[in-house]
Protein backbone atom coordinates (compact mmCIF):
# COMPACT_ATOMS: atom_id res chain seq x y z
CA UNK A 1 0.00 0.00 0.00
CA UNK A 2 1.11 3.32 -1.00
CA UNK A 3 0.53 5.76 1.17
CA UNK A 4 0.84 9.58 -0.41
CA UNK A 5 1.37 12.93 1.85
CA UNK A 6 -2.01 13.69 1.71
CA UNK A 7 -2.85 10.69 3.38
CA UNK A 8 -0.05 11.22 5.61
CA UNK A 9 -1.16 14.85 6.82
CA UNK A 10 -5.02 13.19 7.13
CA UNK A 11 -4.20 10.78 9.42
CA UNK A 12 -2.24 13.22 11.76
CA UNK A 13 -4.77 15.93 11.36
CA UNK A 14 -7.29 13.10 12.52
CA UNK A 15 -4.93 12.20 15.58
CA UNK A 16 -3.98 15.38 16.44
CA UNK A 17 -7.90 16.39 16.43
CA UNK A 18 -8.13 12.95 18.61
CA UNK A 19 -5.54 14.11 21.21
CA UNK A 20 -7.15 17.29 22.07
CA UNK A 21 -10.43 17.68 24.81
CA UNK A 22 -13.90 16.42 23.02
CA UNK A 23 -15.81 18.97 21.97
CA UNK A 24 -13.52 21.85 21.79
CA UNK A 25 -13.07 23.03 18.03
CA UNK A 26 -9.30 23.42 17.49
CA UNK A 27 -7.70 26.09 15.14
CA UNK A 28 -6.69 25.18 11.44
CA UNK A 29 -3.33 27.13 12.57
CA UNK A 30 -2.69 25.08 15.97
CA UNK A 31 -2.79 21.65 13.92
CA UNK A 32 -0.67 22.82 11.39
CA UNK A 33 1.78 24.17 13.34
CA UNK A 34 1.69 21.21 15.73
CA UNK A 35 2.24 18.58 12.82
CA UNK A 36 4.07 20.79 10.44
CA UNK A 37 1.68 20.56 7.98
CA UNK A 38 1.38 23.38 5.62
CA UNK A 39 -1.56 25.14 6.37
CA UNK A 40 -3.48 25.55 2.88
CA UNK A 41 -2.94 22.30 1.95
CA UNK A 42 -4.21 21.12 5.46
CA UNK A 43 -7.35 23.56 5.13
CA UNK A 44 -8.21 20.85 1.55
CA UNK A 45 -7.45 18.01 3.55
CA UNK A 46 -10.02 18.71 6.72
CA UNK A 47 -12.45 19.61 3.88
CA UNK A 48 -12.71 16.64 2.71
CA UNK A 49 -12.27 14.67 6.31
CA UNK A 50 -16.14 17.09 6.61
CA UNK A 51 -17.11 15.55 3.55
CA UNK A 52 -16.38 11.96 4.50
CA UNK A 53 -18.33 12.38 7.92
CA UNK A 54 -14.54 12.34 9.95
CA UNK A 55 -14.42 16.05 11.24
CA UNK A 56 -17.22 18.68 11.20
CA UNK A 57 -16.26 22.39 11.65
CA UNK A 58 -17.25 25.23 13.63
CA UNK A 59 -17.66 28.82 12.43
CA UNK A 60 -16.73 32.07 14.70
CA UNK A 61 -13.90 32.85 17.01
CA UNK A 62 -14.24 29.79 18.97
CA UNK A 63 -14.70 27.82 15.68
CA UNK A 64 -12.31 25.61 14.66
CA UNK A 65 -12.29 21.60 13.59
CA UNK A 66 -13.11 18.67 15.96
CA UNK A 67 -14.05 14.99 15.33
CA UNK A 68 -17.12 14.02 13.98
CA UNK A 69 -16.98 10.50 15.71
CA UNK A 70 -15.23 9.45 18.99
CA UNK A 71 -11.57 8.30 18.15
CA UNK A 72 -11.98 4.74 19.38
CA UNK A 73 -14.93 5.09 16.00
CA UNK A 74 -12.68 6.16 13.29
CA UNK A 75 -10.33 3.36 11.81
CA UNK A 76 -6.98 4.34 10.22
CA UNK A 77 -8.29 2.12 7.44
CA UNK A 78 -10.92 4.50 6.80
CA UNK A 79 -9.54 7.06 6.65
CA UNK A 80 -6.96 6.00 4.39
CA UNK A 81 -9.49 5.45 1.95
CA UNK A 82 -11.16 8.04 1.89
CA UNK A 83 -8.47 10.49 1.23
CA UNK A 84 -6.44 8.16 -0.70
CA UNK A 85 -9.15 6.33 -2.56
CA UNK A 86 -8.19 3.40 -4.69
CA UNK A 87 -4.27 4.62 -5.35
CA UNK A 88 -3.44 3.06 -2.25
CA UNK A 89 -3.63 0.10 -3.45
CA UNK A 90 -0.92 -0.11 -6.17
CA UNK A 91 -0.28 -3.43 -7.21
CA UNK A 92 -4.18 -3.89 -7.25
CA UNK A 93 -4.48 -2.59 -10.57
CA UNK A 94 -1.81 -4.50 -12.24
CA UNK A 95 -3.63 -6.76 -15.40
CA UNK A 96 -0.86 -9.57 -15.74
CA UNK A 97 -0.25 -12.25 -13.54
CA UNK A 98 3.45 -12.62 -11.90
CA UNK A 99 5.54 -15.12 -9.80
CA UNK A 100 4.59 -12.14 -7.08
CA UNK A 101 0.90 -11.62 -7.54
CA UNK A 102 -0.33 -13.89 -4.68
CA UNK A 103 2.69 -13.00 -2.15
CA UNK A 104 1.67 -8.92 -3.11
CA UNK A 105 -2.35 -10.17 -2.72
CA UNK A 106 -1.53 -11.53 0.94
CA UNK A 107 0.55 -8.61 2.17
CA UNK A 108 -1.97 -5.87 0.87
CA UNK A 109 -4.57 -8.45 2.85
CA UNK A 110 -2.43 -8.08 5.80
CA UNK A 111 -1.83 -4.66 5.59
CA UNK A 112 -5.61 -4.12 5.37
CA UNK A 113 -6.71 -5.71 8.48
CA UNK A 114 -4.15 -4.59 10.36
CA UNK A 115 -5.56 -0.57 9.71
CA UNK A 116 -9.06 -1.91 9.43
CA UNK A 117 -8.90 -2.57 13.27
CA UNK A 118 -6.59 0.26 14.59
CA UNK A 119 -8.78 3.01 16.12
CA UNK A 120 -7.28 6.46 16.81
CA UNK A 121 -8.18 5.77 20.10
CA UNK A 122 -5.82 2.81 20.17
CA UNK A 123 -2.88 4.91 18.56
CA UNK A 124 -3.44 7.65 21.20
CA UNK A 125 -3.63 5.05 23.85
CA UNK A 126 0.05 3.19 22.63
CA UNK A 127 1.35 7.01 21.82
CA UNK A 128 0.83 7.92 25.55
CA UNK A 129 2.01 4.70 26.88
CA UNK A 130 5.39 5.11 24.90
CA UNK A 131 6.09 8.38 25.77
CA UNK A 132 5.29 7.76 29.69
CA UNK A 133 8.16 5.13 29.75
CA UNK A 134 10.73 7.67 28.34
CA UNK A 135 9.71 10.47 31.12
CA UNK A 136 13.29 11.86 31.98
CA UNK A 137 14.60 11.85 35.34
CA UNK A 138 16.25 14.27 37.06
CA UNK A 139 17.26 13.38 40.35
CA UNK A 140 20.87 12.51 40.95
Amino acid sequence: MNISVKGEYALQAIFDLASQRAGMPVRIADIARRQRIPQKFLELILAGLRQGGFVESRRGAEGGYLLARAPGAITVGEVLRAVEGQHGRSRAGRKSETPFSDLWQRVDGAVSEIIDQTTFADLLRNWHDKQARFVLNWEI
